[in-house]
């Protein structure tokens, strides 16, 4: 199965397949970072409010000096800005040194006070009805509109409520947590999936295991490539890649077709060997719906 480059989305644009993500990345080195991805060749930068680094992605996408309309830029609405999401917005296409979005995410349907608070006077489904808004009163600053860490149950709560439908849902997916409940639902709704942590993160079990690396052996490629690979030959999504190293983030630009079998092998680790990155419930909002979580 052929690995895609791009993934259309409800709204007709055209989203690279292969992402360059920021999560983690320090202020400093996420500069650099973004403008090596950019100059070698990386079609779709991903940040977010959350990340504290926009400002530094604005200063890397300014000193790589591709133009603008060139790739797909995505940010994030911050959990403790649902109550102002267009002050929010406006802050992000400031530190970005934007005029637009290709693409602006809910981060979490968890309200919170702060970092670390929930924030219970607040609906989620009443920040994405703003969210709406925003979407039809600046189309020239937004142009598609979508959310994060969305499960099944979850999705179905804001389909009842939706004007506009997510045009993505990104979520944690790597062979240790393949979410295919998600992914099933988002394809039947015309919902686009983003894979986050796609190497299960820093220091994964995924990257010494023995399946990844005879795959990886078996195609002359990293353990990385072939679990960036993965969520490529999959329809329906796109994935980022992270890294502030240079000769990685080059190297994660690899690329490369799987086979059926390959794919199902990678996706039966989740059988033995579950875990999540990000577990939900640092929100304060219990599980949000995701089964494993509960």
């Amino acid at each position: 199965m052929p690995a895609s480059k791009s993934v259309k989305l409800n709204t007709g644009a055209e989203m690279p397949t292969l992402g360059f993500g920021t999560w983690k990345s320090q202020p400093g080195a996420v500069e650099r970072a973004v403008e090596i991805a950019l100059k070698h060749g990386y079609k779709h930068i991903d940040t977010a409010t959350a990340y504290a680094n926009e400002s530094e992605v604005g200063k890397g996408i300014k000193a790589s000096g591709v133009p603008r309309e060139s790739f797909f830029l995505t940010t994030k609405l911050d959990n403790p800005d649902q109550k102002e999401p267009e002050k929010a917005l406006f802050a992000s296409l400031e530190k970005l040194e934007t005029d637009y979005l290709d693409l602006w995410l809910m981060h979490w349907p968890a309200p919170m006070l702060n970092g670390s608070t929930a924030d219970f006077t607040v609906n989620w489904l009443d920040t994405w009805k703003k969210m709406e808004e925003l979407y039809k009163k600046y189309p020239e600053k937004i142009k598609a509109i979508g959310v994060s860490n969305i499960s099944v149950s979850w999705m179905k709560k804001l389909l009842d409520i939706a004007t506009v439908v997510p045009a993505v849902n990104q979520i944690e997916l790597h062979p240790s947590c393949t979410q295919k409940d998600v992914l099933e639902f988002c394809a039947e709704k015309g919902i686009s999936v983003t894979a986050y942590s796609p190497l299960g993160s820093d220091n994964s079990p995924l990257l010494t295991n023995e399946i990844v690396t005879e795959i990886a052996k078996a195609h002359n490629v990293t353990p990385a490539n072939v679990l960036l690979s993965l969520q490529a030959n999959k329809p329906n999504i796109t994935v980022l890649s992270k890294s502030v190293t240079e000769s990685r983030i080059i190297s994660n630009l690899t690329i490369i077709d799987l086979s059926e079998e390959e794919v199902q092998k990678l996706e039966d680790i989740d059988k033995t060997a579950h875990f999540r990155v990000c577990n939900p419930n640092w929100t304060g909002w219990g599980s949000l719906g995701f089964p494993d979580c509960e």
